[in-house]
């Protein structure tokens, strides 16, 4: 039986005070409070694997043993079925701009554009098929550990479409849906995540 979390305080081991909210709010409902690893001056660890999984790992085991308390990490991105699951563990890194007037930053579109790019080098027939993938990784300071895989299938559309949501929702058609994930309400968004996908895993085994 896999091992509990319990009631108490958890380390969520990122930087990213969005992310902080959104975990905590999943989670307060059990009793659970949340600290991010940010807040303990905790460093980030260098993401060097190779998997989702890996990644997730290397961030709760870093934090767990750090703080000496119970850690949660994520790790998520898009696989893209033609492009042989690329971008994958690189989703961010391919939106990396280049230092510009001393703002390195971020560029989504560009990222969008890299991908829909590589599509059509492989001509209009290519399989647009795709997903995004979220890993759930928890760590015990003892160095037990858990993992929890959630994913939201769906294709790639071109030129990208709606406001909401971040990073290549723009591009991204969830299965039974005619909307692009940054066309979608957050609550309907949310229903059919990756992330949420991974949660109802956690908790279900968590919790249930």
């Amino acid at each position: 039986m896999t091992r509990r979390i319990g009631s108490g305080t958890l380390v969520i081991a990122t930087h990213n005070a969005g992310k902080l909210k959104e975990i905590s709010a999943l989670l307060e409902p059990y009793g659970v409070k949340c600290i991010s690893a940010g807040s303990l001056g905790l460093p980030e660890p260098a993401e060097t694997g190779t998997t989702f999984v890996q990644n997730a790992l290397i961030k709760a085991r870093a934090a767990a043993e750090a703080s000496g308390l119970v850690a949660l990490a994520d790790d998520s991105g898009l696989s893209v079925d033609a492009l042989d699951g690329r971008p994958g563990v690189y989703t961010a890194d391919w939106a990396e701009r280049q230092w510009f007037e001393g703002d390195p930053g971020r560029d989504w579109f560009m990222a969008m554009g890299k991908v829909e790019g590589m599509l059509r080098q492989k001509g209009a027939d290519v399989d647009r098929s795709c997903a995004f993938h979220c890993v759930l990784a928890l760590a015990w300071p003892d160095g037990e550990q858990a993992v929890y895989e959630g994913i939201a299938p769906g294709t790639l559309t071109w030129p990208p479409r709606g406001t909401m949501g971040f990073g290549y929702d723009p591009v991204f058609v969830p299965a039974s849906r005619q909307k692009t994930f940054a066309e979608l309400d957050p609550e309907e968004k949310h229903a059919i995540s990756h992330r949420a996908d991974a949660f109802a895993k956690l908790v279900a085994e968590q919790f249930g």
